[in-house]
């Protein structure tokens, strides 16, 4: 099945001895840096980058673009100095006594020294001064401090570390690099309690996944993503063997995380605070995940209990019954919202159905939207055809809230393609020709240079011949990275050299068809302008249509 766009049969194709894909519903296609790039919506050098880290191969750089290769080395500088600085959060905690505190409310929580070394949990001293003065000996300036989110300036004048006495997480990225720290006061007179770094070049909290690095395989394996509010539920859902667990860091759900959620699974299990304002959350991530094609489950958790809790007072098994059991997202809207509305009234039943009312428009048409209409209707007492009317009412659908289908790509998070629209009979017949070109180049480079313009039906088709008649030994050699369409078809029509008839006599007839349907191209712009088509072209379909005839008998002898 293909990755990049919802579909219901296989089309997605993968030629392992020249390393190629192509998806045939949505025309996705290159090599493994393109599937790298639009898997995870990096840039090409990134690509390089991160199979390179992936599979321990150092990349050389020949030339770059001084800007971007100044701000490159500034964000691994970064990198380096908060994983630098992790490190020694981490040492601190295991080593010195000042965290013995930490170390027992750790334990008390129940968790583990082996998923607290897996995760990088560490402690950061009440020290004023303690990273600063070890950053600045290790050769790092305020500046980068300031960048990195690390230390921040003081009423006086002076400078200081952002953390002092808290236990601190590392926040890492997809591909295991530190972004920044949530951090979680000890004393119960530090405000705030919980802290995170400060929004910078690095960290966005509306775009990070506490656990993504650790969660991406097992989220693959189970077929779904755990979504928790909390460090230590994510810390404790790992420990219990529930890997597919990552967490919002105490906020709601953000589009940005459901777009990247979206690039490793199609179902959403949210384990999060269900009061009115995070169910309000809940409604614009539905909205948003109808138009990525996400499924969103929720858990129902118990009052005043979070997922921590339960999985370390020994309740893992009845953690995992509330997953296996949650409901879809507006089921449990329209559920909740009903259960605290007051029915016993025609004034608390009119609020409550302009409550779900919302919840069941964000859904779009749909049977399980009809059975839920019905099962509203029911409950407040009220006809069936009342609830549809407000319904058809509200835009009967998501319009003026939900994201577009297709998003544009933020911060390494690529949105799914749309399936491609049917090839007409032209377009098969122009990439078939290409293709036999690719198979025979002999006689390939010759058809290329009969080929015209005219006998194209897009520009990109035209591209696609001109980057065949250059390149026709080794066509997806030095293919550019900026021209998506080009690398598609040339991507295609390879692939399919094998597939296609080769020789002369079957290229021969796609071209007689092509220059035919460019002749009748031709015929129909001068009747759609209202005059008589040319005698000379109407000559000339029906020479091209007697000369397919002959060919066609020809090549169905072969």
């Amino acid at each position: 099945m293909c990755p990049f766009h919802e579909e219901r049969t296989p089309s997605f194709s993968v030629d392992p001895r020249e390393k190629l894909y192509y998806c045939f519903g949505c025309e996705a296609g290159g090599d493994v840096f393109r599937f790298v790039q639009e898997k995870e919506g990096l840039g090409f050098p990134e690509a390089v980058e991160a199979l390179g880290e992936r599979y321990g191969v150092e990349i050389e750089r020949e030339s770059e673009d001084p800007e971007v290769e100044e701000r490159r080395r500034r964000r691994a500088r970064l990198g380096e100095l908060l994983e630098r600085t992790a490190r020694y959060y981490a040492q601190y905690l295991w080593e010195s006594s000042e965290a013995g505190k930490a170390r027992e409310y750790l334990q008390s929580r129940g968790l583990g020294e082996e998923v607290l070394r897996a995760f990088g949990v560490g402690y950061a001293p009440s020290a004023w001064d303690r990273v600063l003065t070890k950053s600045q000996e290790a050769g790092y300036d305020l500046r980068e401090l300031t960048a990195a989110g690390l230390i921040q300036k003081g009423q006086k004048g002076g400078v200081y570390d952002s953390f002092r006495a808290r236990i601190m997480f590392p926040v890492r990225d997809p591909r295991g690099r530190i972004q920044g720290f949530g951090a979680r006061a000890l004393r119960p007179d530090t405000k705030p309690k919980y802290k995170n770094s400060p929004e910078g070049e690095l960290y966005r909290k509306s775009r990070t996944l506490y656990g993504i690095d650790q969660a991406r395989g097992p989220v693959a394996k189970a077929g779904r993503v755990l979504v928790v509010e909390g460090y230590t539920d994510v810390l404790a859902a790992h420990q219990a063997g529930i890997a597919e667990t990552v967490a919002v860091m105490g906020t709601a759900i953000t589009p940005d995380q459901l777009q990247q959620l979206a690039r490793y699974t199609e179902e959403v299990v949210l384990a999060l605070d269900a009061d009115r304002a995070g169910r309000a959350a809940m409604l614009r991530a539905q909205r948003v995940a109808g138009s990525r094609k996400l499924r969103l489950r929720v858990a129902s958790m118990p009052a005043g209990e979070d997922p921590a809790d339960m999985l370390t007072d020994g309740g893992a098994d009845r953690f995992r019954d509330l997953v296996l059991d949650a409901v879809e997202l507006p089921e449990f809207h329209v559920h909740v919202a009903l259960g605290e509305a007051d029915l016993s009234s025609p004034g608390g039943r009119d609020r409550a159905l302009d409550e779900v009312v919302p919840v069941l428009a964000a859904m779009g048409e749909s049977i399980t939207r009809d059975e839920l209409a019905r099962v509203v209707a029911d409950r407040l007492n009220a006809d069936p055809g009342l609830v549809m009317r407000r319904l058809a009412a509200s835009g009967d659908s998501p319009k003026r809230d939900a994201a577009p289908a297709n998003p544009p790509p933020e911060d390494g998070q690529a949105p799914p393609r749309a399936p491609a629209r049917p090839l007409s009979a032209r377009e098969l017949q122009e990439r078939a020709l290409l293709a036999m070109c690719v198979a025979s180049p002999v006689e390939g480079r010759e058809f290329l240079q009969r080929l015209t313009p005219e006998h194209l039906s897009a520009p990109a088709v035209e591209r696609a011949r001109h980057w065949l008649l250059g390149h026709l030994d080794e066509p997806l050699a030095g293919l550019p990275r900026d021209d998506d369409e080009l690398v598609s078809l040339v991507t295609y029509v390879y692939t399919r050299a094998d597939r296609e008839p080769g020789g002369r006599d079957a290229m021969e007839l796609n071209f007689l068809q092509l220059e035919k349907a460019a002749i009748e191209g031709k015929i129909e712009a001068v009747r759609r302008s209202g005059g008589d088509a040319p005698v000379e072209l109407q000559r000339r379909r029906a020479e091209l249509a007697e000369r397919i005839a002959h060919w066609e008998t020809a090549t169905s002898r072969l």
